[in-house]
């Protein structure tokens, strides 16, 4: 058994220590857009839901990557100021499913035929959810829903400011980097929790087991049955964002098919977790719908996919003797370690960017969310609370109740100290 733990832990660090590189890149790159592209410049371009405007929401949500409970924030707060809610759920799937960090783990992982078919499946899904989001959800159930968080909403009076720093400013590359580190903090859990479980599902699970629930040999059926077994995954599986990769990376190894994986990359928008915030942004009825349309255009999605690589000859077929081999064979002096050093080199001088901000000039129109981590611009925050005179800056309503938990307990246990 210790073997078996040990053998685990060793496969997820072996994974983490593949894609550290592309980690570092894919996140400063995301910073670096954060910091020099205006969010106000995002509403006003989100007005409709046709289809120049729905390419606008993907380009602005590609350069606006996120974590999966930080998009559907985002998401919500260019909604609730004026934003198409269709568009605005575009842009919340294009912030998860079609970034760069997330291609390149893909590839580093399973193949570059992932980070290709996370592309092209996410067009195809974006292009579903255009079509079907404004059939399903009628005008009356979006102004009920835009009313419902314009009640209590957070004061978005700009008195910091909104201008962007000019990108040859340090004040500029300073906000960058602190939005760099402030995107790691805040994905670190899932980060960890995604490589350890596939660490697990990787060597301790054997293949057998995972064969046992896709089927295959059916031809179309079998096809059918795993993309919509995938999201299904995510959805129990807890974790979100790129932390799920590592675990699709397994799933591939023990048998789904190219289009389940593709589905299950996909599927990390409906985690439970992200359903009860759904449901408190918009309502146990319009979430239903969310859930159900989500999960009918990743697997839509996913089986496309899987069709159009197919036809083009491109498809990969898994190999079940790659199961329980992913992530050994990385350590050594190669062209990993190499990249691995220049990004670890590059990560601190990021870091002293960071820690330098405010002697730099930078830091001025920020704050930082106390639970997650996450950098916020004071402008345009996800959800706001003002405690003991001071007003707290979070990046979504779910850090916030968990912020005013903690605190409620932690009044409580000194109430019943004295």
């Amino acid at each position: 058994m210790i073997d078996l733990i040990g053998r685990s832990l060793a496969d997820g660090a072996g994974m983490f220590w593949e894609t550290l590189w592309a980690l570092v890149l894919g996140f400063a790159l995301s910073g670096v857009v954060q910091a020099f592209v205006s969010r106000a410049q995002m509403q006003r371009a989100l007005g409709d839901h046709r289809a120049p405007t729905i390419a606008r929401a993907s380009a602005f949500g590609v350069v606006s990557s996120s974590c999966s409970y930080a998009a559907s924030a985002l998401a919500k707060t260019l909604f609730q100021r004026g934003a198409d809610f269709t568009a605005s759920q575009a842009f919340m799937f294009a912030s998860t499913n079609l970034v760069v960090e997330l291609g390149i783990v893909l590839w580093l992982l399973i193949g570059w035929e992932f980070a290709a078919a996370e592309f092209v499946g996410g067009v195809i899904m974006i292009g579903l959810l255009s079509v079907v989001v404004p059939r399903v959800v009628s005008v009356r159930e979006q102004q009920v829903a835009r009313e419902g968080l314009e009640t209590g909403a957070p004061d978005s009076h700009d008195e910091h400011g909104s201008a962007r720093p000019r990108v040859g400013s340090l004040a500029g590359w300073a906000d960058a980097a602190a939005y760099t580190i402030s995107d790691l903090t805040m994905l670190r859990r899932e980060l960890v929790i995604g490589f350890v479980i596939a660490g697990f599902a990787d060597a301790a699970v054997p293949a057998h087991v995972w064969k046992s629930l896709f089927v295959t040999g059916h031809g179309f059926w079998s096809a059918l049955e795993n993309v919509v077994l995938g999201p299904f995954l995510a959805l129990i599986s807890f974790v979100c964002s790129i932390g799920n990769v590592p675990l699709a990376a397994a799933l591939w190894t023990g048998g789904i098919s190219f289009g389940g994986t593709v589905a299950f990359v996909f599927g990390d928008l409906i985690a439970i977790p992200l359903l009860l915030i759904y449901r408190k942004y918009y309502g146990t009825r319009l979430t239903l719908k969310l859930l159900a349309m989500f999960w009918a255009c990743m697997s839509v999605a996913g089986l496309a996919t899987e069709y159009l690589f197919r036809a083009a000859g491109i498809a990969p077929q898994p190999d079940p003797a790659r199961h329980g081999e992913i992530g050994r064979d990385v350590w050594g002096w190669n062209y990993t370690t190499v990249l691995d050093i220049v990004a670890l080199v590059a990560f601190a001088a990021l870091y002293l960017l960071y820690r330098n901000r405010g002697r730099l000039g930078g830091g001025a129109a920020y704050a930082k969310d106390p639970v997650c981590g996450m950098q916020v611009e004071k402008a345009h925050p996800g959800a706001v609370l003002d405690l003991d005179g001071e007003r707290i800056y979070f990046c979504s309503d779910h850090c916030r109740e968990r912020f005013a938990a903690s605190a409620a307990s932690a009044g409580s246990t000194a109430h019943s100290a004295h």
